[in-house]
């Protein structure tokens, strides 16, 4: 019983030893950003173009001290990250309008301090066949579905000039109609609306993003397969969508002269289930109709073509 007794003892003061130590361990100052500056450059702007040259694009750069890095929200429900402060965002909305530009500063133990501006900017650039197409035209809505049911529903190319000068087409894989792997996500729906002023908004209905294997692995989850609000917290909601002037090479190649030239942007996290990433919601437009909808989505040195259409496919 004394051998007991004394080893109860020594474990209550290996404990209250421990417990001292942890009271005395310090994480650091929590210093919150200061001094935020933002500073901006409208592409084209001179004396007889206050708005820019109708691009709607914009450079950023944002400092302040004690800052670890910025996120900017541009005023046209639209985010981004920016580590360094520096970044670039096109404005689409036609004709000149005033945003107000936001940068949160994000410091130590998650201390952020905001800072705004006003920014007047005119965007030229518009695509009302492309808005009539995607959502039947003002005040309607559209719900598109993969093509399952066709060839080259969902393919991959490279996003860079190949030896033989590939670039602009799913030259590594088509996948046939109903292809295997791919089945979990041909459930998907998705709805593009639009307002009776223009507005045009995308909700997909379905939790379901398809992740491929390559960029699974990147985060660490399985791969060729279907997931959820788990994995793409932007999944669900209704978003803003904005068209916006294409610049990929495979556009701005007159190899092949055939792409539109416009590309959907979709806010907050938004993408139609194929899901890589940032870049999911950026959807060029290769080719648009009444009823199908094929577009290019960048992944880094790679591509991938997403093909929809407004039928629903029956296996």
């Amino acid at each position: 019983m004394k051998t007991i007794k004394y080893y109860i003892t020594f474990v209550l003061a290996l404990i209250t030893l421990m417990s001292c130590e942890e009271d005395n361990y310090e994480v650091g100052d929590i210093v919150a950003p200061s001094n935020i500056q933002i500073s901006y450059e409208i592409v084209g702007e001179d004396s007889n173009n206050p708005g820019g040259d109708g691009s709607g694009l914009v450079n950023f750069t944002a400092t302040a001290d004690n800052t670890i890095t910025y996120i900017y929200n541009f005023g046209d429900n639209t985010d981004a990250v920016a580590a360094s402060g520096v970044t670039s965002h096109r404005f689409s909305k036609v004709d000149t309008n005033t945003y107000t530009v936001t940068v949160i500063a994000s410091g130590t133990g998650g201390s952020q301090s905001t800072s705004s501006i006003n920014i007047d900017v005119y965007s030229s650039f518009d695509d009302q066949e492309a808005k009539k197409f995607l959502t039947g035209g003002a005040g309607n809505n559209k719900k598109w579905y993969w093509a399952a049911d066709k060839d080259g529903n969902i393919g991959l190319g490279p996003n860079e000039v190949q030896a033989d000068g590939s670039h602009t087409y799913a030259a590594w894989f088509n996948a046939g109609s109903w292809w295997e792997d791919k089945r979990c996500m041909y459930d998907a729906e998705f709805v593009y609306s639009q307002s009776d002023e223009g507005d045009i908004t995308f909700e997909q209905l379905t939790e379901i993003a398809y992740v491929n294997g390559d960029y699974a692995n990147t985060i660490g989850i399985d791969g060729n397969t279907c997931h959820g609000l788990e994995v793409a917290p932007g999944l669900t909601g209704v978003k803003t969508v904005t068209l916006s002037p294409s610049s990929s090479i495979a556009t701005e190649d007159a190899i092949d002269p055939t792409y539109r030239g416009t590309t959907i942007n979709i806010s907050d996290g938004g993408f139609m289930c194929w899901y890589n990433g940032e870049s999911s919601g950026t959807l060029e437009i290769i080719e648009i109709t009444n009823t199908t909808l094929k577009v290019r989505v960048e992944d880094g040195p790679r591509a991938w073509y997403c093909y929809f259409q407004t039928e629903k496919p029956e296996m």
